[in-house]
C-alpha cells in the first residue's frame, strides 16, 4: 500500500509587496480563492501522479488546479484535508511581506496562540482523521493513493501516518509541489 502526499503548486497571488498586519486578512482571502495559474509541476510529480489509482484533494482552489494541471480529477474533496488555519493579529505600524507575516503568525500557532482559529491539537485531531481517510482508500484500492493538499497539514499528516506504521520511501522537498511517498 502507498500513499502519496503531495503539496499544491505555486499560488498566482501576489506575494512580494509589503503589507500591513491589518491588510492580512484581506491577502489571505485572496490566496485562499487563488489557482495555480501558469505554475508547471515538475516531471517527478508528474510521474507520481500518473500512478496513482485514487486521488484526494483539499478543497481549495491551488489544490484543484494543481490536479487539473497534472490532468487528474479527484475521486473525494474533504475539507478535512484543507491547510491548517493561520491566527493572524495585529502589529501596528510594521510592513511586511504575506510570507514572513505568515511565517510569524505560523509561528506563534506552533507555540499554541491560536486566536480565534483552529489550534495546534485541533489540526493534530485532524490529520488524523485525514490519515484514517487515506489509509482506508489505500487499503481498498492497494494501490498509490494521492493526497493534494498543504504544507503544514501533509507534515501533520505524514506524523500521523508514521505513527501508525507507515514508513517514508522517499521524503518530501521543500516548496509547491514537493511529494513524500509513505509505504505499509
Amino acid at each position: 500500500m502507498e500513499i502519496i502526499l503531495m503539496r499544491h503548486g505555486k499560488p498566482a497571488c501576489a506575494t512580494s509587496l509589503k503589507v500591513t498586519s491589518r491588510e492580512m486578512p484581506q491577502w489571505v482571502a485572496q490566496y485562499h480563492l487563488s489557482e495555480t495559474g501558469n505554475d508547471m509541476p515538475p516531471a517527478s510529480a508528474r510521474l507520481l501522479a500518473s500512478g496513482a489509482l485514487q486521488v484526494i484533494s483539499s478543497p481549495l482552489p491551488r489544490t484543484l488546479s494543481s490536479l487539473r494541471t497534472l490532468g487528474r480529477e479527484p475521486d473525494l474533496i474533504d475539507d478535512v484535508f484543507r491547510e491548517a488555519d493561520l491566527p493572524l493579529f495585529p502589529f501596528p505600524a510594521l510592513r511586511l511581506s504575506p510570507l514572513q507575516w505568515a511565517t510569524l503568525f505560523r509561528l506563534l500557532w506552533l507555540c499554541g496562540i491560536s486566536r480565534n482559529t483552529e489550534s495546534f491539537g485541533m489540526a493534530k485531531k485532524r490529520a488524523a482523521q485525514a490519515a484514517s481517510i487515506l489509509i482506508k482508500r489505500a487499503r481498498e484500492t492497494n494501490g498509490p493513493v494521492l493526497l493534494m493538499g498543504h504544507g503544514v497539514m501533509n507534515r501533520l499528516i505524514a506524523k500521523e501516518l508514521m505513527s501508525q506504521g507507515w514508513e517514508v520511501h522517499s521524503r518530501p522537498g521543500q516548496g509547491y509541489w514537493n511529494a513524500a511517498v509513505y509505504r505499509l
